[in-house]
């Protein structure tokens, strides 16, 4: 404990504070997600994230999405663990040419209406890979992507906002 509290007193406060501005945005991008999210849905909205090769960086920011700045769950959207109770499927990462029967599945066992959504510009065009002797190419060229979230990798704010547009 005390090796603790020296660390504390040495370092100081290591974490930042959120800026009013930026927590209104959050909010106001959110809110509306929310109220899209119920009108559509009549509940929540259940994702399955399928990394197909990614180099981890659209992931991370999925996974910051989830952190309790943004917290996406609050506002609606879910996670799911399997394919059959999901609405949609988001892909992160060129499709290799290992995830791809992988990739097919998972789709195959979503239930109707079902919709896919890509993350990030290695899976809008296989990106830096998609030269890449391993990669069979963009998700769009196998499954019908509704929705793609551009960037490299896209900030969670970015992805909250392109679900609100495509909600829209």
């Amino acid at each position: 404990m005390i090796r603790i509290l020296k660390n504390r007193i040495l370092k100081g406060v290591l974490s930042r504070q959120i800026g009013p501005e930026f927590s209104a945005e959050i909010e106001s991008a959110g809110g509306q997600l929310k109220a899209l999210i119920r009108k559509k849905f009549k509940r929540s909205l259940h994702i399955r994230q399928v990394d197909t090769g990614d180099c981890a960086a659209c992931l991370s920011e999925i996974i910051a999405a989830n952190n309790p700045i943004y917290d996406l769950q609050r506002f609606g959207v879910n996670f799911a663990a399997s394919p059959r109770h999901a609405d949609g499927l988001l892909v992160t990462g060129p499709v290799s040419k290992n995830m791809l029967a992988a990739l097919k599945k998972t789709y195959d066992a979503m239930p109707e209406p079902k919709f896919v959504i890509t993350c990030g510009d290695c899976a809008l065009d296989g990106g830096i890979f998609k030269d890449s002797y391993y990669v069979q190419g963009a998700v769009k060229d196998i499954l019908p992507v509704v929705l793609h979230i551009p960037g490299c990798p896209p900030s969670p704010l970015v992805i909250v906002k392109a679900l609100v547009k495509f909600l829209k």
